[in-house]
């Protein structure tokens, strides 16, 4: 994959401007697909507006792509704009909704290829874990399977609102290497290589 990945940890369209603006500049990118799938149950128009506001800062323009269904996710006229997309952003708080939409799914296919095409794919907060196989399971902080556009590696995101029992549980848990993401941090890929911003950690070696 040619592109950039990011997991970002903390709230979307919060905390990490700086970031995104240099993100989004070093892939070209001018607007935004915007996937609030994650936030299905919640309030995907909350995440919406958010992104809003966050496109006037920056001075892009946002597509808020409303695939909150897997019936939505088999929509081939989804695919197609998630697929023209130069960057596409997944935000809510639900990984396991996240994995249970998108897993063997046209938009699924079609977020591959805008990394395959020299993109930006952002995962921010759990959807940035749902990314990752393993997956933290937002259940107990355990593991379960993610979506594995990345393997190998797991992603905690929003650390410093976790009790520490809870984050040593879940690092005590893993096998593999693990990013620890407080809010205005994040983990980056380009070329097969990893990047950690700001305040990011990891504990192991990363792959």
């Amino acid at each position: 994959m040619s592109g950039v990945l990011a997991l970002q940890g903390g709230d979307p369209f919060v905390a990490n401007d700086e970031l995104d603006a240099r993100l989004l500049a070093e892939v070209g990118a001018t607007s935004v697909v915007v996937l609030p799938t994650a936030d299905a149950f919640e309030s995907p128009e909350r995440l919406v507006a958010a992104a809003m506001n966050w496109a006037e800062r920056l001075g892009v323009q946002v597509e808020a792509l409303m695939v909150l269904r897997r019936t939505d996710a088999l929509d081939e006229g989804a695919a197609g704009v998630v697929r023209a997309a130069r960057a596409v952003y997944l935000v809510g708080d639900q990984p396991l909704h996240l994995r249970s939409v998108l897993k063997d799914t046209p938009v699924w296919d079609a977020l591959v290829g805008v990394l395959d095409a020299g993109g930006l794919v952002v995962g921010v907060a759990a959807s940035g874990s749902a990314l990752c196989d393993p997956m933290v399971d937002p259940r107990g902080g355990a593991f379960t399977l993610g979506l594995g556009l990345v393997t190998g590696l797991a992603f905690v995101c929003g650390s410093e609102q976790m009790s520490g029992e809870r984050l040593h549980r879940t690092l005590a848990l893993a096998d593999v290497p693990v990013v620890v993401a407080p809010t205005g941090s994040a983990a980056v890929r380009r070329d097969g290589t990893w990047k950690l911003e700001a305040d990011a950690t990891v504990r192991g070696d990363l792959p």
